[in-house]
């Protein structure tokens, strides 16, 4: 199918051709998320068919976290931890951000989602813009959604 042309992330053009996994790794602003999903072993499941959509956390997004957390995280004896924080970024299926609005205007304001880990993602719109709360009340923005890839979005 035809695709809107992709935005370039942290520097790179995005390929609607590539894999999520092939295209993360030529983006500048996500080189803590690349190497998070190779230490947790999700390098060939994000690589594979899927569809999946991705919330993928910028390097700056990881720095905000507590001091050590992400040094923590990806010291091997905590890959079952790290597999679990990065799969609650994942859901399976392939939501355009436009696609989530609508959902969210239709029930009242709020989608959830559920992630490949099992918990719960939900959209939410305000002032016209994306954001995307976890269980815990964390919210995002999202920046820049609707990169189309061969495996998702």
């Amino acid at each position: 199918p035809a695709y809107a042309k992709n935005p370039n992330v942290g520097g790179a053009p995005m390929y609607a051709t590539k894999t999520i996994v092939e295209n993360a790794v030529k983006s500048k602003d996500h080189t803590t998320l690349v190497a998070a999903v190779k230490a947790a072993g999700l390098v060939d499941t994000l690589q594979g068919a899927g569809p999946f959509t991705v919330f993928a956390p910028t390097n700056e997004a990881f720095a905000a976290l507590p001091a050590g957390t992400v040094d923590t995280l990806l010291k091997p004896e905590n890959k079952d931890k790290l597999t679990k924080v990065l799969t609650a970024h994942v859901v399976a299926g392939k939501i355009s951000g436009a696609e989530m609005i609508k959902k969210a205007k239709a029930m009242g304001g709020k989608y959830e989602m559920k992630t490949v880990s099992g918990d719960t993602l939900t959209a939410e719109v305000k002032k016209g813009k994306l954001y995307i709360m976890d269980e815990s009340g964390g919210e995002s923005k999202v920046t820049i959604a609707d990169v189309n890839q061969s495996n998702g979005v």
